[in-house]
């Protein structure tokens, strides 16, 4: 982790290091491929719930009673026990606030360790199962390799497809197209 740690905001380290300690303790127990599972599933919990995410953003928990809540929170939703207690570490070191990001950082550093490349790919009308492989294909062929699309769509689009992958972004939009188009005419009158 400590390779390119200039290029990385004090938070995104704090939260590698969380990620990598759940990821090497997992591996060692055998019980990777759980934790992942239930890591991701978490991700989402988080994501759909909004009284979820006030209570990890609220400071004012007292880190014993926020462990015993959130391990009955997670217990009650079936996680196993490596899942409830790494997320009472984060509570007990006042990091509950931090959660969503060390899953972030958990999920990003199982792509690297499986040579997988997420790309998040925002359209105007839902993909079909032929466009994802299609595009799937398409980035294979860039030299991507193994390629884990993340589809968004809006409407604003219009058509086409943006395409962001690492730090690169492809925009294939309809909407940028007329934007760029309505910027050359207006150059040109």
């Amino acid at each position: 982790m400590a390779s390119g740690a200039g290029t990385h905001s004090p938070n995104q380290i704090l939260a590698g290091r969380y990620a990598t300690a759940l990821y090497e303790y997992a591996e060692s127990v055998g019980a990777l491929d759980r934790v992942i599972e239930e890591s991701e599933a978490l991700a989402r919990l988080i994501d759909e719930s909004d009284e979820l995410r006030v209570f990890l953003a609220n400071p004012l928990i007292d880190a014993q009673e926020g462990t015993k809540a959130a391990r009955a929170v997670l217990e009650a939703q079936g996680f196993g026990s490596i899942i409830r207690d790494f997320v009472g570490v984060v509570c007990n070191n006042r990091r509950l606030f931090f959660l969503r990001p060390i899953l972030k950082s958990f999920a990003e550093l199982v792509d690297k360790k499986r040579g997988v490349m997420r790309a998040e790919v925002v359209s105007a009308h839902p993909l079909t199962d032929l466009q994802s492989t299609q595009l799937r294909a398409r980035l294979t062929e860039l030299g991507f390799g193994r390629v884990q699309i993340n589809e968004t769509v809006d409407p604003s689009l219009l058509g086409g497809l943006v395409v962001k992958l690492g730090a690169r972004l492809y925009d294939t939009s309809l909407k940028s197209r007329l934007q760029r188009l309505q910027y050359a005419m207006k150059g040109a009158a």
